[in-house]
């Protein structure tokens, strides 16, 4: 296991790490395959070293930041994409649109900062991150409000 921690460092050692709160289950061995399979890239941003378990960054400044383990979402009002398979939740906050996983144990986040990443962008990243959030079983999906049992 040294070893490719040591080569995952020697790729960005030159890069400041990116100071990320990790979430409440951040040590699900679940967290643990998402991190092992995430690009070094998203869309034009470079993937840099991040300061918690279970998290990841791309870009300097960070444009997007992935933290897996944290509170799986319930039923909401908040609209839902599905791009490459993965159910999304968006919700937008004045400075940066969050997506959570739905219906995966643990859940996994994007917080995308609205400078950097425009909203036709988003599902480019959402899609150049699914492929890492499969490696967590989904156990629900998005429904429509007018499918969904209440």
């Amino acid at each position: 296991m040294l070893l490719p921690v040591a080569a995952v460092l020697g790729l960005v050692g030159c890069t400041s790490s990116y100071s990320v709160e990790p979430a409440p289950d951040a040590h699900h061995p679940d967290c643990a395959d998402v991190m092992l399979n995430l690009p070094e890239q998203v869309g034009d941003y470079q993937q840099r070293l991040s300061s918690s378990q279970g998290t990841a960054a791309w870009g300097d400044p960070a444009a997007v930041v992935l933290r897996c383990g944290v509170e799986p979402i319930g039923p909401t009002e908040h609209p839902c994409v599905s791009p490459a398979g993965v159910d999304w939740v968006w919700i937008e906050h004045d400075d940066h649109t969050q997506l959570v996983t739905f219906g995966r144990v643990p859940a996994v986040e994007l917080l995308l900062d609205q400078e950097h990443i425009t909203e036709s962008s988003m599902m480019n990243v959402q899609a150049a991150l699914s492929g890492p959030v499969q490696e967590i079983d989904q156990e629900r999906e998005c429904l429509p409000i007018d499918e969904a049992e209440l």
